[in-house]
C-alpha cells in the first residue's frame, strides 16, 4: 500500500498553486445555535468539482520526475474525475483518452471532448471501460490515472484543506462526503497535522467506509443512493481506511432523504446548485446526525455541481 503523508499534501500545495482557483469560503451559520458555520464552495473549482486538484498534481508530479509519458495519460471515468482529468491534461499540453461505456450520457462524452479528450466508448458498464482502459495503458504506454485511489490524488484533494485553514484560523472541524475516499483521506491526513477534528459522511446506501472500518478492511458493497453517481465507489480506498482509524475523524451515514433535503435547502436558501454528493457533507450537521458543540468552528465542503438543477426549480 502506497502511504499518504502530510509532506505528500505539502508538495501537492506547491505543485496546484496557481494552477487551480482558491477555495471560497462563505459563512453560512446562525449566532442563535451557539457555533460557527462556513462553507467551502469547492464547486466553483475548474469542472466543477474538487477533482481538478487531484488531477493538477498527479500530472504535475509525474511531469517533474519525467515520468509523463508522450502517449499521454488515460481513465475511465464519465464523472468527475474524467472531467477533471481531461482539464488537467489539456493544461499540461498531453493527450488524454477516457474510456466510458456505450451507454454513457451524450452530454458527458461531449464535455470530455470539449477539454481536448479522446472519447472511446466500450461495453455496456463501467468494468469493461476500465478492463479497456487497463489494456490500453499498457499498450501504449499511456499514464493510467485514477478516480481517487491514488496518493498523489488524495494529496492534491488535501491541498483543500489547507487553503481552508488559512482562512478560517480557528477551523476546530472539516466535514467532507466520502465515496472512495480520495477527498477524505487528504483532506483528513492535513486536518489531523493541525488537530483538526475530520467528520465523515456516507449515505446510507453507500458505505464504502463504514463497512472497511466494519471489516478491518477495503471490502466490495452494493451502492443505491441518489448521490451514487458521485459516492458510488464499491470499495474504498486503503489511504481512506487507514485515515478514518486515527483520532479526532467521525465517520456517519446519513440517508437518502436528509441528502435531497439538504439540497434543496442550499437552492432555497442560499441559490447555491451542487450535487447530491456535496450536499450529503452537510445533511450530516441538517439532519442532526453532527451537532456541533457550542463555539464550534466547523466547515463543510460542497465538493461539486456537475448536476442537472431542473429538479431544483419549485
Amino acid at each position: 500500500m502506497q502511504t499518504l503523508s502530510y509532506g505528500d499534501v505539502k508538495a501537492a500545495v506547491e505543485r496546484v498553486a496557481d494552477r487551480v482557483r482558491p477555495v471560497v469560503i462563505a459563512p453560512a451559520g446562525d449566532r442563535e445555535a451557539g457555533h460557527e458555520l462556513y462553507l467551502a464552495l469547492e464547486f466553483l473549482q475548474h469542472t466543477g468539482s474538487f477533482k481538478a486538484r487531484g488531477a493538477r498534481n498527479f500530472l504535475q508530479a509525474h511531469r517533474e520526475s519525467g515520468t509523463l509519458p508522450a502517449a499521454g495519460v488515460t481513465i475511465a471515468s464519465g464523472g468527475n474525475a474524467g472531467l477533471a482529468c481531461a482539464w488537467a491534461a489539456r493544461q499540461a499540453g498531453v493527450r488524454a483518452t477516457v474510456f466510458l461505456p456505450e451507454t454513457a450520457p451524450r452530454v458527458k462524452v461531449e464535455r470530455l471532448r470539449g477539454y481536448g479528450a479522446e472519447v472511446r466508448l466500450v461495453g455496456a458498464e463501467y468494468a469493461e471501460a476500465l478492463a479497456a482502459c487497463e489494456a490500453f495503458a499498457a499498450e501504449s504506454g499511456a499514464l493510467a490515472s485514477h478516480a481517487y485511489d491514488h496518493p498523489l490524488i488524495a494529496a492534491g484533494a488535501g491541498t483543500l484543506l489547507e487553503e481552508i485553514r488559512e482562512r478560517i484560523p480557528g477551523l476546530d472541524t472539516v466535514v467532507v462526503s466520502v465515496g472512495g475516499g480520495g477527498l477524505f483521506a487528504g483532506v483528513a491526513t492535513a486536518a489531523r497535522e493541525h488537530g483538526i477534528r475530520t467528520v465523515a459522511v456516507e449515505p446510507e446506501n453507500c458505505r464504502a467506509l463504514d463497512a472497511a472500518l466494519a471489516a478491518g478492511a477495503p471490502v466490495d458493497v452494493p451502492v443505491d443512493s441518489v448521490a451514487a453517481d458521485s459516492l458510488g465507489a464499491r470499495r474504498v480506498s486503503a489511504a481512506a481506511l487507514e485515515a478514518a482509524r486515527h483520532d479526532g475523524v467521525r465517520t456517519l451515514l446519513v440517508p437518502d432523504a436528509e441528502i435531497v433535503r439538504a439540497r434543496q435547502a442550499l437552492w432555497d436558501d442560499r441559490r447555491l446548485v451542487v450535487e447530491h454528493a456535496a450536499s450529503t457533507a452537510l445533511a450530516a450537521l441538517s439532519g442532526g446526525a453532527y451537532r456541533p458543540e457550542r463555539g464550534e468552528q466547523v466547515c463543510v465542503v460542497l465538493c461539486g455541481a456537475n448536476t442537472d438543477p431542473s429538479d431544483l426549480m419549485r
